[in-house]
């Protein structure tokens, strides 16, 4: 099928559909042609329907520039109100390549050391004494929490993250250790684990005096002209200005009280909009187009996969082209931000999760990413 009539079809798929639903309900945009915008519009509403989603909101930075953003759908349906590319987003696990982008920053200062050990008597929270009882405890170390290779507290099962929502980050640290031992000794499996990127929040607010919010709106947002990024609250009534209402799939409750999200801060807590990542993106993309915010050494540290998972790098799924990418899901929330070797960054947030069962086999994160290379490759000047 040529292009033509490619865009054709998802034009009539645009026709097709409410222009209530399918419409952005504002958008930016530079130098695409009608037929574009309809085409990534098509795109959207064909995948918002099929996942169940109430509202999206995207943005495609090209050759440094924010070129498209747009919002579909609805940021709170019982209000009326729809998805602008205003609107903030819980970006979920998106929040961990910008802890990563910080701690890095550290690193290439030499405040902070990969092969530095974290807990016990020298480590960089002293506090956490470990015995001899918490096997390979002692020897984690900062390399380790950022690749995922710590050796336990994995997110498949016992997850500390979603336990104890009563209690501190630091109480919550302290119950790990004691609590859970390490199934694995460290570096030597991978295991996704939110736990140990909380570690490495308390980590820079250690080195740095600062609160972690505080260091990262300083240090890495303010140099990206990030301004309107917070941490997210955890029920409804703590919705924040702007940001949308969060919709379950099923039984899921977004706004559970045994979810605290703020408590998530350095690994899942962050409330922006699809534009502030992508503002974020091209300052880490490695292109001359926009200073970064870390030097070559340091992006390519950051970006190289572990020998534990070749595939996933310090905060970064990465691949061989190199793309560079992350996603992240909670109940109520699914997000991706993607950074392509072509040299475009993007970025996609819902208000929900995707309706699995409608898709058999096709996750939250692969929807959206197939999502988003169409509309992408929907753009020929792109060259995506």
């Amino acid at each position: 099928m040529n292009r033509l009539t490619r865009r054709a079809c998802l034009q009539r798929l645009t026709l097709a559909v409410s222009s209530s639903v399918l419409a952005p309900a504002m958008a930016e945009t530079t130098g695409l042609a009608a037929v574009e915008m309809e085409a990534i519009a098509g795109i959207a509403t064909e995948t918002m329907a099929q996942g169940g989603i109430p509202g999206l909101s995207i943005a495609f930075a090209h050759s440094g520039n924010l070129v498209h953003s747009a919002g579909f759908g609805f940021a709170d349906k019982a209000a009326g109100e729809k998805v602008t590319p205003a609107h903030r987003f819980r970006i979920a696990s998106v929040s961990k390549p910008i802890t990563s982008t910080a701690i890095w920053s550290l690193i290439e200062e030499g405040k902070l050391k990969l092969e530095d050990k974290v807990f016990g008597a020298g480590g960089v929270l002293p506090a956490y004494q470990v015995s001899s009882a918490q096997t390979g405890v002692a020897d984690i170390t900062i390399q380790h929490l950022l690749t995922h290779t710590c050796g336990g507290w994995g997110n498949k099962g016992r997850d500390p993250m979603f336990m104890h929502p009563e209690m501190s980050h630091e109480e919550l640290i302290a119950w790990t250790l004691r609590e859970l031992p390490l199934q694995n000794a460290p570096g030597k499996v991978y295991a996704y684990s939110n736990f140990g990127y909380c570690v490495l929040g308390r980590v820079l607010e250690t080195v740095t005096g600062a609160t972690y919010a505080e260091f990262v709106q300083q240090r890495i947002l303010s140099k990206c002209g990030i301004t309107a990024m917070s941490l997210a609250g955890n029920g409804l009534a703590e919705r924040q200005s702007g940001e949308v209402v969060y919709y379950g799939q099923r039984d899921e409750d977004p706004y559970r009280p045994t979810m605290n999200v703020r408590r998530m801060d350095s690994h899942g807590g962050w409330l922006a909009t699809p534009g502030d990542l992508v503002r974020f993106l091209t300052h880490v993309d490695g292109f001359a187009t926009t200073p970064d915010l870390l030097g070559a050494d340091a992006l390519k540290g950051m970006t190289t996969g572990s020998s534990a998972n070749p595939g996933y790098a310090c905060g970064w799924s990465v691949n061989g082209q190199p793309n560079w990418w992350h996603n992240g899901s909670l109940p109520g929330t699914s997000t991706i931000v993607v950074r392509t070797a072509s040299g475009m960054c993007w970025a996609a947030f819902a208000n929900s999760r995707f309706k699995e069962a409608e898709a058999p086999g096709k996750n939250t994160g692969a929807m959206l990413d197939r999502m988003m290379w169409r509309m992408a490759r929907a753009v020929p000047a792109w060259r995506a």
